[in-house]
């Protein structure tokens, strides 16, 4: 009698119903200044998160500092990791990103109070449907109207009309740019070059109201991430030094105030080799079909020529779909990965295919972005890791 060899079940792609949502509306990112400002007495975005009143309250932004970071790493960061049962209001969980977890969608989620759907960034590049371009949205390349872009006031701009005194203190060359514009502005925004300097005139300017909110924030615990890992010396001296700026923030503080020390999302190393990370340039099968590549590494928008958008789907799901959650644009929207509604005007933002990674893995693409391509520490999907960010706590 002749071997049959075993019928082997065909893999099955991962359901995008399946990805871990942020937790609109009750936990994350967009909740996080409607709950503050409900405590100074000001009505921002709806929201059921609860955070208990203060003042004057101060949120200090690290961009890079994910919640399992923070938790593998208490030698580098003494404080803050004393800091953690003091998470949401001492239940001692962490917050959402919101999707995709990246800087540029979760800065806006953070000013506006609103998710991905409303505010209308969903990702790090999405394409501008009036112009068919390409849009960087953290470099705001090509140019577009920022306020048709993002046309809801900031959290900001309603407290400074309701008479708290705001401010946000970073570094000098974000003052002017369209993010800070349509995301973070309200009240009065103060440049300052050294992570003391900003500590200490966000103290000072919590001081300065009887009811105030102060954003700051620090850049290169994300900045070191990316060109060096999460597992390198460089990324654990920068964690090393925003602990020390935050302990130097939390000494002072005026009466009357709490601290909140959170982020925009967590980040992972990805390997370098051809497992890991999928080249898009050089991929016949993933580029069929595809008009427009964008969103970044581990959260990509693939934007498909007239009539393929069906079949880009299909191989897609066939070729990545075991490694990553891959969605239409309508059953990622009705999944509620861009939030529970997503706007008219944004719509046509969200790829036609959707893919947000699983597995330790991105899809680059070395010729498009060469630079992108390079980076050693990767974020932007749903994934523990790049999702979950802290909301310390500490009062006065």
């Amino acid at each position: 009698m002749g071997y049959t060899a075993p019928a082997w079940p065909e893999p099955e792609p991962l359901d995008p119903l399946t990805a871990p949502l942020p937790r609109y509306g009750t936990g994350s990112l967009a909740d996080l200044l409607p709950a503050v400002v409900a405590g100074q007495g000001v009505s921002g975005p709806p929201t059921t998160m609860e955070l208990a009143p203060a003042d004057r309250a101060c949120v200090f932004l690290v961009d890079g500092l994910g919640w399992e970071l923070l938790r593998a790493h208490p030698d580098e960061a003494p404080f803050l990791t004393s800091l953690l049962d003091t998470s949401c209001n001492g239940t001692g969980r962490p917050l959402t990103a919101g999707f995709p977890s990246t800087t540029a969608t979760s800065l806006a989620s953070v000013g506006t109070g609103l998710p991905p759907g409303a505010h209308g960034l969903p990702g790090y590049t999405c394409e501008d449907p009036s112009s068919g371009a390409l849009m960087n949205q953290l470099r705001w390349q090509p140019w577009t109207d920022p306020y048709a872009w993002q046309p809801y006031p900031t959290v900001f701009q309603l407290a400074d009309a309701a008479g708290v005194h705001t401010c946000q203190v970073s570094a000098p060359h974000f003052a002017q740019t369209p993010l800070t514009k349509i995301a973070l502005s309200g009240g009065t925004f103060h440049g300052r070059l050294s992570g003391e300097e900003r500590t200490d005139l966000a103290a000072a300017q919590l001081a300065a109201g009887d009811r105030s909110l102060v954003y700051t924030y620090y850049a290169e615990v994300d900045g070191n991430g990316h060109r060096y890992g999460v597992d390198s010396d460089a990324w654990r001296g920068q964690l090393m030094y925003v602990d020390r700026l935050a302990q130097r923030l939390a000494e002072q503080l005026p009466p009357r105030s709490a601290l909140y020390v959170t982020a925009d999302h967590g980040m992972i190393d990805i390997p370098f080799d051809p497992e890991s990370r999928i080249d898009f340039d050089e991929d016949w099968e993933l580029r069929a079909g595809v008009r427009l590549l964008g969103g970044e590494g581990r959260a990509r928008h693939v934007y498909a020529h007239p009539g393929a958008a069906d079949d880009v789907l299909a191989v897609w799901r066939e070729v990545v779909g075991e490694q990553m959650w891959v969605a239409s644009r309508d059953e990622a929207i009705a999944a509620g990965w861009f939030g529970p509604h997503v706007d008219d005007r944004v719509r046509g933002r969200i790829g036609d295919v959707v893919a947000a990674a699983h597995a330790d893995m991105v899809i680059i693409a070395s010729e498009r972005e060469p630079g992108e391509s390079k980076m050693v520490g990767m974020h932007g999907s749903m994934t523990p890791v790049e999702q979950l960010v802290p909301l310390l706590e500490v009062r006065t």
